[in-house]
């Protein structure tokens, strides 16, 4: 089950922080973007899932997301 959801939300916030970074990407590079952005903004982020539960993880994962993207913008895609 927690991979599902993981791919659910990961796919959810790879859509937001895409969408907000104004990136275009297929389906499968979003959910990646999203997958691995969860990832690391579970990690960062992990103190205030303890406070304020699973609507963190969210913010977290939007924001993980989204720091993926600018790490990727500015030393991959050139």
């Amino acid at each position: 089950m927690n991979i599902i959801a993981l791919i659910i939300i990961g796919a959810a916030a790879g859509f937001i922080a895409t969408r907000v970074m104004k990136l275009e990407t297929d389906i499968p590079t979003t959910v990646a973007i999203g997958i691995f952005g969860a990832l690391i903004g579970g990690l960062t982020l992990r103190f205030l899932l303890m406070v304020t539960g699973w609507m963190s993880g969210f913010a977290g994962a939007v924001l993980g997301a989204m720091a993926l993207i600018w790490l990727w913008r500015r030393y991959v895609a050139r």
